[in-house]
């Protein structure tokens, strides 16, 4: 189960950190990511952690502002959001992979992720 929090209302220019909590599967085992959904558009990447590794990825239009990071020992994801803008409001939804270790481009595609916590919503006004 995964479970998502952190988002709400913030100014352009500002910062949040989003949490994903992470309980029923072993953690360490699955890679995670970040996607995030606004009003009348399609499911996007964010960011994402590859298994096993240290290895994280960022769609073009958050690198230098949002950072992922994970912590182990209490089963947690975070998306540190900075500098945010009016276009990055939406649902943020974190995602874990299966037992397997996708390629890299695999990251970029919701259906690689079968775990999905219930999302968060990150409003950022102008």
């Amino acid at each position: 189960q995964l479970q998502a929090s952190g988002g709400g209302l913030v100014q352009d220019g500002g910062s949040l950190r989003l949490t994903c909590s992470v309980s029923g599967l072993p953690f360490s085992a699955h890679g995670m990511a970040w996607f995030r959904q606004a009003p009348g558009k399609e499911r996007e990447f964010v960011a994402a952690l590859r298994k096993g590794t240290s290895s994280t990825y960022y769609t073009g239009s958050v690198k230098g502002r949002f950072t992922i990071s994970r912590d182990v020992d209490n089963s947690r994801v975070y998306l540190q959001m900075n500098s945010l803008r009016p276009e990055d409001t939406a649902v943020y939804y974190c995602a874990a992979t299966g037992m397997g270790n996708p390629i890299i481009s695999a990251y970029y595609r919701p259906s690689t992720f079968p775990y999905w916590g219930q999302g968060t919503l990150v409003t950022v006004s102008s």
